[in-house]
């Protein structure tokens, strides 16, 4: 059944009493300013931290001791301009997203689908609520073993880990969005003698849709754990990053080792900013949490 939504809909007090729409927000005094401190404020803190590495460096270790934490010029030079260094790391990374961009979409569709059942149903909420919470605080380390045993050790069991870690934000996100949503919005359905159906689709699934992008920026980034985890214990077929990552640490290769971790990290930052943007897309024109800042 088609529910007329807009009879319920708050409106703000001058264009109440106009009609017209509500006045937009004051424009930014210094719009160029604001430009220049958001471009400068990330290159600034980019290049304190690069300062400190050299000063770690050649400041804090002996030259026989630098090995430890090799300089950003060398790591540069070693690892990211050298091909034959490079392009380990970078087919490994490939295989690395594969396993998280699968078990990010199956902890987000297993995740959204558990929050809708417990939505429906309180005893449901109170069934499976405990276990969710119990999978997160499971230390992922202590099973891997038996991760390892049930699925083998290769692809299944990383995308597996992913899942696993990747779970509950979404779990939790959602039945959020859900739960929060106006009692008078729910009233106003009720009127309209809407169906569940109707209810969920219409009102609460968007709604929530702020919660549940909040909980897909929180599992991107623990699935991109997942797969570098899954990677360091399950090494059948070919090597992921967390499987370079383990093989550099014991080969003492420092250049190579830091090379990867900043690549894993630049990839989860890749994968964050990219649910931020879709977030913003979807939700930005309607909810304050879309709008840039």
């Amino acid at each position: 059944m088609t529910v007329d939504t807009t009879a319920g809909a708050k409106v703000d007090g001058p264009a109440r009493a106009t009609g017209s729409a509500p006045a937009a927000r004051p424009a930014d005094k210094h719009p160029r300013r604001a430009r220049l401190v958001t471009v400068l404020a990330p290159v600034g803190s980019l290049a304190a931290a690069v300062g400190v590495w050299y000063a770690v460096s050649y400041l804090l270790l002996d030259a026989d001791r630098r090995f430890l934490v090799p300089p950003p010029h060398q790591v540069l030079s070693v690892s990211f301009l050298d091909w034959t260094h490079l392009e380990p790391m970078l087919r490994a990374l490939r295989l690395t997203a594969q396993v998280a961009l699968v078990g990010l979409l199956i902890a987000s569709a297993l995740g959204v689908t558990a929050a809708v059942l417990m939505s429906r149903a309180r005893w449901l909420e109170r069934s499976l609520y405990p276990y969710a919470v119990i999978l997160q605080t499971v230390p992922i380390l202590a099973i891997v073993p038996l991760i390892g045993l049930w699925f083998g050790f290769g692809f299944t069991s990383r995308v597996v880990v992913c899942v696993l870690i990747a779970l509950f934000p979404m779990i939790a996100n959602t039945l959020f969005g859900i739960q929060s949503v106006d009692r008078a919005h729910h009233d106003l359905f009720t009127l309209q003698r809407a169906s569940r159906w109707a209810r969920l689709s219409k009102l609460e699934l968007p709604a929530a849709l702020p919660a549940i992008f909040t909980g897909l920026r929180t599992s991107s980034g623990l699935s991109v754990i997942g797969a570098i985890v899954g990677d360091m214990f399950f090494k059948q077929g070919d090597p992921g990053i967390g499987t370079l990552l383990d093989v550099y640490r014991s080969r003492l290769q420092s250049e190579d080792l830091f090379a990867a971790i900043i690549l894993a990290s630049l990839f989860g930052v890749v994968v964050f900013a990219l649910f931020t943007l879709v977030a913003r897309l979807a939700i930005g024109s309607w909810h304050a949490s879309g709008e840039r800042p």
